[in-house]
């Protein structure tokens, strides 16, 4: 057995672009009939090239070119009408589609020698049925969002420090589990008291289902009744066996020990759930966390499976206070694709996401590892996911690869697919200067949408 760590650094591609095309400029209109010379000079708008003062303006949307060809001369009528569409309809720099100002002499002189004022006035009624009449002045809108949160934005923000001890160890045991409990239940023993003494870790998850096969024509088989919190009363051993050697593992190697996940049985209900227990280093029960989300997944020709038609879900969220470290969160498998649940675990002040999960080789290779480190940077905060190994002379073929990430989603530690022990450092600093360099938490916009830290607990 050996720890494996393997650190991850990115590397990202930069691309440039070329600089903005200037829009086309409007060639000039041609006009047969005598020019009409402006009263006041004409307006170039603002960032116009001096060159570009003899031609029309710089124009956002494509325009329809006219031009008055020598060889085919029009009627004076239709080179008025025409000039006259050229100058309403030309976009303007400031107001596109508007009137400016230096136009209006245009106008006032085309209607004056116009030979036709029944044609002008029906183009001009035309022309201005399609454009906006000018408006007075209004001030720009507002920017769609702010970089800064007012402090009822911010209401549920948790003060730092989240992780109460300067840094902690934490260590996930991959480890395969077979059809009998009792040696499912003394490998797992073993491998936590290794955990314990090799990487000097104050926090060890176990796998998902470590106790047993994991399937849906398993689950009724293995399952046992639990206590539902601390104030609970426990079961007696012989009926709640894998219950009794989580808290004795937890106590004999001085640890929390997040118990990966066991089938349990509601004794007043006979329904059964996917369950994980928190242990303290007394062996004493912190938490238990029924699975929410249950894996109802088909991809065709890949995998399908329906925990739903066996398991019940689970209904809260669990958050653990570890005393003189901090709180964590734990949720099972399925749990990690919902960012909800874990966003609110981090508004309420977990350092840490963990999450004993059974991904398969068709889920796990899409986004085992893009949910943990997707989880971590959402929320900046350390995600563990904690495997079994992977066996393909079982049932189901879990992918393995249990992993620490930190609060910029970097890998700190990795298994492969066979059991190991991993282990990695969580340091209260790189929290916080996560939290400092990118500060999501106070930049929240809750005037937009709702705080999802009200979610039931």
């Amino acid at each position: 057995m050996q720890t494996k760590s393997i650190h991850w650094s990115g590397r990202s591609n930069l691309m440039s672009r070329s600089a903005h095309s200037t829009p086309p400029i409007a060639e000039g209109f041609a006009n047969t009939s005598p020019p009409v010379t402006p009263t006041s000079p004409p307006n170039n708008g603002p960032g116009t090239h001096p060159s570009a003062k003899s031609q029309a303006p710089q124009t956002p949307f494509p325009l329809t070119l006219f031009s008055n060809q020598p060889s085919t001369p029009r009627p004076p009528t239709s080179n008025v009408s025409l000039s006259l569409h050229h100058a309403i309809a030309a976009p303007f720099p400031s107001t596109p589609g508007r009137l400016s100002m230096s136009s209006r002499p245009v106008l006032r002189a085309l209607f004056a020698s116009s030979p036709s004022r029944a044609i002008l006035r029906s183009a001009a009624r035309t022309t201005t049925h399609r454009l906006p009449a000018l408006a007075a002045h209004r001030p720009p809108p507002p920017p769609p969002f702010s970089t800064s949160a007012s402090p009822a934005m911010a209401a549920s923000y948790t003060p730092s420090p989240v992780l109460r001890a300067p840094r902690v160890t934490i260590a996930c045991v991959q480890m395969a589990a077979g059809a009998d409990k009792a040696a499912n239940l003394s490998r797992a023993a073993s491998l936590v008291s290794r955990a314990a003494s090799t990487t000097g870790a104050k926090i060890v998850v176990l796998p998902e289902c470590f106790n047993s096969p994991y399937g849906t024509n398993f689950f009724a088989t293995y399952a046992e009744p639990l206590p539902r919190s601390p104030a609970s009363q426990p079961p007696p051993a012989d009926e709640a066996p894998s219950y009794h050697a989580l808290a004795a593992m937890a106590r004999d190697a001085s640890v929390f020990l997040v118990g990966g996940s066991v089938p349990e049985r509601e004794a007043a209900t006979g329904r059964l759930y996917n369950t994980s227990l928190t242990f303290g280093p007394d062996g004493a029960l912190l938490a238990a966390h029924r699975k929410v989300h249950l894996f109802d997944i088909d991809i065709p020709g890949k995998i399908a499976f329906k925990e739903s038609e066996v398991l019940s879900a689970g209904d809260a969220l669990t958050l653990v206070d570890l005393p003189g470290i901090g709180t964590i969160a734990v949720a099972i498998c399925y749990d990690v694709r919902f960012p909800e649940l874990a966003t609110v675990a981090a508004r309420r002040g977990a350092f840490a996401l963990v999450y004993p999960g059974a991904f398969n080789l068709t889920t796990g290779a899409l986004h085992w590892e893009l949910l943990a480190r997707a989880r971590a940077v959402d929320n900046q905060l350390y995600v563990a996911v904690c495997s079994p190994a992977r066996d393909m002379a079982a049932s189901y073929h879990a992918w393995g690869h249990s992993m620490v990430v930190s609060p910029m989603a970097k890998v700190l530690a990795e298994a492969q697919e066979d059991e190991a022990i991993i282990s990695a450092e969580l340091v209260s600093e790189e929290i916080e200067e996560a939290r400092r360099n990118i500060p999501l938490r106070t930049q929240r916009r809750f005037d937009v949408y709702p705080d999802v830290a009200q979610g039931k607990q």
